[in-house]
């Protein structure tokens, strides 16, 4: 089965206190589709303008992604500049142009409003509804969120909620979602705004999976070298959408695998900038670490 993902497009700048790479392919829709495209084929909704990069293009195409719903605007595309520190998990932006993306209003090829999973990355809640509106009778959406939408678009968040099936968010935005700092309060009162299933990614900590009745806590894959953690979460994200597509299958332990898959692609991501190690990466490596993943959370009863 195929998924529909839909997001920002950008072209990134992003600094590090060893490395600075300018015009790096970015954006959240760019990530949760090379991410979902290691699993099944990825029909693409997004914006750029006419000065983005044709090996872009190319890469989205190597990696499955269906770019029928790609619309090259006349003008820049979207621009993103951010600078971590040392400890890479403070970021700081430097500076946003959302030229074409500032007009984005997503439209669905015909054959694009079948497709049975659909990830909503990070974009305005309102345009998320405007998606959903064009679906018909998807089978399982994911949709994420970001501290801006929280502050600026709560009504239509809290909308969009009860119409999808699994809400993702890290946990400074479940904390100002819910106004709880304890994460398993956050998890349970978001269950209640109607999704089936929340997820709370933790970066370097792993995430929390809530389900009726039940909570699953997956671990962070132990990394020694962490080069860009620039769309971590989407390629986790779009990991998650994409397995759940290749089983075509939504129960307890498909949605335990599909943490634990997402986990696995993201954290490959942050080996190198931008989607670079992800180039590199086969099915044979990404069993490999999932097989690590199971035996770390194993234990015997003593």
């Amino acid at each position: 089965m195929s998924v529909l993902i839909t997001g920002s497009i950008a072209l990134d700048t992003v600094k590090t206190p060893l490395e600075e790479h300018h015009d790096l392919l970015g954006g959240s829709a760019s990530y949760a589709g090379v991410a979902a495209g290691f699993f099944t084929h990825v029909n693409l909704v997004g914006i750029v303008g006419n000065d983005f990069p044709r090996p872009y293009l190319e890469l989205y195409q190597k990696h499955r992604i269906n770019l029928d719903g790609l619309e090259i605007a006349n003008g820049k595309t979207f621009r993103w500049s951010g600078e971590y520190e040392w400890d890479m998990n403070n970021r700081r932006t430097l500076s946003t142009e959302l030229n074409v993306f500032e007009q984005f209003r997503p439209a669905l090829p015909e054959q694009y409003r079948a497709t049975p999973y659909v990830f909503l990355a990070n974009i305005a809640p309102e345009l998320q509804l405007h998606v959903l509106d064009q679906m018909q009778r998807p089978r399982f959406v994911v949709a994420d969120t970001m501290d801006l939408w929280i502050e600026t678009a709560r009504e239509p968040l809290l909308q969009l909620l009860p119409r999808i099936d699994c809400f993702v968010m890290n946990e400074s935005e479940a904390r100002q979602l819910t106004r709880q700092t304890n994460l398993i309060k956050a998890g349970r009162m978001a269950l209640g705004w109607g999704p089936k299933h929340v997820v709370i990614k933790k970066g370097e900590h792993g995430c929390l999976l809530f389900g009726d009745g039940h909570v699953f806590s997956a671990p962070a894959y132990p990394l020694e070298d962490l080069h860009d953690p620039t769309g971590a979460g989407d390629c986790f994200a779009g990991g998650f959408t994409g397995y759940l597509a290749s089983v075509n299958r939504v129960d307890g332990d498909t949605l335990r695998n599909a943490v634990i898959y997402g986990s696995v692609i993201a954290s490959f991501n942050v080996e190198s900038f931008s989607l670079g190690r992800l180039q590199t990466l086969t099915q044979h490596d990404i069993i490999q670490r999932y097989e690590i993943f199971r035996v770390m959370s194993q234990f015997v009863a003593g």
